[in-house]
């Protein structure tokens, strides 16, 4: 069991605590940080989520009073609260999110899954959303255990999040998997993480707009019908 050194805790931190609005209990902390970490395997984030891997909690604590030193969070009886300085630090991690139009502005997190769904069940695929760890997941029959395509999707936070849970899914099954993104965020930024900390799915991952789900959409609803008959057995 190798535990990512608690330096590189300190990152996800900050950024789950922004994602969920600047502070939070540390005890809902120890299980969403394990997503941002792909050497964890499953059976250690199971053990993480019923409470038997002590560890764990102690290397999350060690990287919070690093933050607390800095002055990047504060804690106060296992609440944490990201400070001022600790945003702005955050902000300066993701600087290279962009809005590019009207159109994606208006699409949530939410919004995004939907389409999704719909669009496989009209390519024949049984769909679910919020699939453990996943947002959206395709099968090719119902009762497949294996996940033919999986879906994250990237509003806000950690891009290196997604990254890693669409890693977890290739290595376990092979699925397809695609990093849907929120407007015209910087592909070489990502395409830099993925050359760096996720080499194994740089030539299999997919990277596409939410304005290319809508246009995928739009077509596959266009053509249904046709569709339905080309797919049939």
């Amino acid at each position: 069991m190798s535990f990512p050194k608690s330096s590189s805790i300190e990152m996800p931190i900050l950024q789950e605590l922004t994602a969920i609005g600047g502070s939070d209990d540390v005890r809902f902390l120890y299980e969403r940080l394990t997503a941002y970490f792909p050497q964890l395997t499953i059976q250690e984030i199971r053990k993480i989520q019923t409470n038997k891997l002590p560890n764990w909690k102690k290397h999350v604590q060690k990287a919070g009073r690093e933050l607390d030193d800095k002055g990047l969070i504060t804690r106060q009886r296992g609440f944490w609260k990201i400070t001022e300085k600790g945003q702005k630090l955050v902000e300066e991690e993701t600087s290279g999110f962009e809005i590019s139009s009207e159109n994606e502005k208006q699409l949530s997190h939410k919004d995004i899954q939907n389409l999704l769904i719909e669009i496989g069940n009209i390519l024949g695929f049984y769909t679910e959303m919020e699939f453990e760890f996943y947002d959206v997941v395709w099968r090719e029959v119902p009762q497949a255990a294996r996940l033919s395509h999986v879906f994250e999707v990237q509003s806000k936070g950690n891009i290196d999040s997604a990254f890693a849970k669409l890693k977890r899914a290739y290595e376990a099954q092979r699925s397809k998997i695609f990093l849907v993104i929120s407007s015209e965020r910087d592909f070489n930024r990502a395409k830099k993480s993925l050359a760096q900390e996720f080499q194994e799915i740089n030539n299999e991952i997919t990277l596409i707009t939410f304005a290319q789900v809508q246009k995928v959409h739009q077509n596959t609803t266009n053509i249904k019908d046709i569709l339905s008959k080309l797919i049939e057995s």
